[in-house]
């Protein structure tokens, strides 16, 4: 979510690819092209998120891509079961040259308004992205695309800044990835959800037939999708959406929707457990919370009165020390997230704890004695007045107790005075990267299964976070393992950025969770869904 031009942002070095957002339900038949509708009737899913718009260039949330998930087409994607990538409206997908990717198209492919649906709608949909390079949308993404060039109706060539990228094909199943129709949306301006709804501009595997932002969205299947998710096995889907977990949780135990997903708090989760009229279904989660520093407007940050850098990372450093992951996951959310050491989560090639050994007591734990010296040792005067924001209806209900605790963890030690303040989402995503946080939560739902997915959108110098952190040699040692094709070598790189961004703590990683839905009894496909491709995939689900 950054303005900054990508050939700004990359500078002179080589240059590869990214990651705002997703966590998902995925799919459980074999993909395969198909032409024809879905079964069964219908199904109604609730969740508390939020959409923020349904234009790929201006949204970078999971609310939002959740949608784009069921109705835009992408060139790859991720079968279900899998997390890696696939042609998807694609025939094929390779490198032809080393900084030229080659897709061709199925032939004869339509939007649901009729229109054909050819490769000057994929350059145009990657144009637009980097032309309006919308603060809150995915266009960081494509730091490493130099341009594209539509060859003819189904060859589409995307010419790379640097050689051998690892990451790009994921990149085009990505948040950046929708393809969208130029006939219905502005090249250079966002569009509207409701002229996109009007347009009829969707070619996946649901079209929407009714929207009412954030209230309730009907989707049909489309007979004209031609990709490798298959047709769906529900016809109708309805998404309700809910300002408040409990009145979620009540619906689906009464059995007034089918599928709740995002979110219920850890205690309703585990009072659902014992109900039998419903399933509760986990699967592998590549979710991570973190608290993220403004480098301008911490306490001591670059643009306050008081600026020190010794004095910000003294702060930044305390409070590493003092946070109770274990505390965290246990008090709050019931073992359905555990303690997160690292930038990269638990599971992912390259992962080190680089946070263990650095803060706290060194085994994980809190250390306040460790957080008095470092604060000390710069000359800090304590307690530090510490401003921290959390969203109220983002990443569920436990959001507040998760951080009434920890406000109660930073001031127990007498070291900090935390100022604890809330936004409801829509809000909150317009001011963090507006500078008004000097601390906030975030969560992170990666867009594939990669460690570059939460390396490359933290923490290059224009990044998505907006938050001012600047670390060139960090940001070349991402920009090179993201080209490196020796996985040993890349490895060590992956493992060398966390260590050094761990120093730096531009963010203080500390939970990681597992996906989880809970479905009626008679509900089938979410089994097979909760997988590592983290995309919702309405399609996967039937009834009965």
């Amino acid at each position: 979510m950054t303005s900054a031009s990508t050939t700004a942002r990359r500078g002179i070095v080589a240059v590869a690819g990214l990651s705002i957002a997703a966590l998902a339900l995925a799919g459980c038949s074999a993909g395969g092209s198909n032409t024809s509708g879905g079964g069964g009737d219908s199904i109604t899913i609730g969740t508390t998120d939020k959409i923020t718009t349904l234009d790929p260039a201006g949204s970078y949330d999971n609310g939002s891509f959740a949608v784009m998930n069921q109705v835009f087409p992408f060139l790859m994607n991720t079968p279900y079961g899998s997390p890696d990538v696939e042609p998807d409206i694609a025939e094929s997908a390779e490198f032809t040259a080393p900084t030229e990717y080659t897709v061709t198209l199925k032939p004869g492919l339509k939007w649901a308004n009729g229109n054909d649906l050819t490769s000057s709608d994929v350059k145009f949909s990657f144009d637009r992205q980097l032309k309006i390079a919308d603060e809150n949308g995915p266009s960081s993404l494509l730091y490493n695309l130099d341009s594209v060039e539509a060859v003819d109706d189904t060859t589409v060539v995307f010419h790379l800044k640097s050689e051998n990228d690892q990451i790009f094909p994921q990149i085009l199943s990505s948040p950046v990835g929708p393809i969208v129709d130029e006939d219905v949306f502005s090249a250079d301006a966002l569009t509207s959800d409701d002229e996109i709804v009007k347009g009829e501009a969707f070619a996946g595997q649901y079209v929407i037939t009714s929207y009412k932002m954030n209230e309730l969205i009907s989707y049909a299947a489309n007979p004209d999708y031609e990709g490798i998710l298959g047709a769906p096995k529900t016809d109708k889907v309805n998404v309700k959406y809910y300002a408040d977990s409990s009145n979620l949780k009540l619906d689906v135990q009464e059995g007034n929707i089918d599928v709740a997903f995002r979110s219920l708090s850890a205690t309703d989760i585990d009072d659902l457990k014992k109900n039998d009229k419903v399933k509760v279904v986990d699967g592998p989660g590549g979710e991570i919370r973190y608290i993220v520093f403004n480098f301008n407007t911490q306490p001591y940050g670059a643009t306050t009165p008081e600026a020190d850098p010794a004095k910000a990372l003294a702060v930044r450093q305390a409070v590493a020390d003092l946070i109770d992951r274990d505390e965290i996951a246990t008090q709050v959310y019931k073992g359905t997230y555990t303690p997160l050491y690292s930038y990269v989560p638990a599971g992912l090639t390259g992962q080190v704890d680089a946070l263990k050994p650095l803060y706290g007591d060194g085994n994980g734990g809190p250390d306040a004695d460790k957080a008095k010296a470092s604060l000390e040792a710069a000359g800090v005067t304590v307690p530090v007045e510490l401003n921290l924001q959390y969203s109220n209806d983002h990443y569920g209900p436990s959001s507040g107790d998760e951080y009434a605790l920890i406000k109660d963890q930073l001031e127990a030690s007498g070291l900090f005075k935390v100022n604890l303040q809330t936004t409801e989402w829509v809000q909150y995503s317009k001011d963090r990267s507006a500078d008004v946080y000097p601390a906030y939560q975030l969560g992170w739902f990666p867009d594939y299964s990669d460690a570059d997915n939460y390396l490359t959108p933290f923490f290059l110098i224009e990044n998505f976070l907006a938050n001012h952190y600047e670390n060139q040699e960090v940001n070349d040692l991402i920009l090179q393992q993201a080209v490196t094709a020796d996985p040993a070598e890349r490895t060590a790189l992956i493992e060398q950025i966390q260590e050094k961004v761990a120093a730096d703590l531009s963010t203080v990683p500390y939970l990681q969770g597992a996906q989880v839905a809970v479905v009626g009894a008679d509900v089938t496909g979410a089994e097979d869904t909760l997988d590592a491709s983290f995309k919702f995939r309405y399609a996967a689900l039937a009834k009965g």
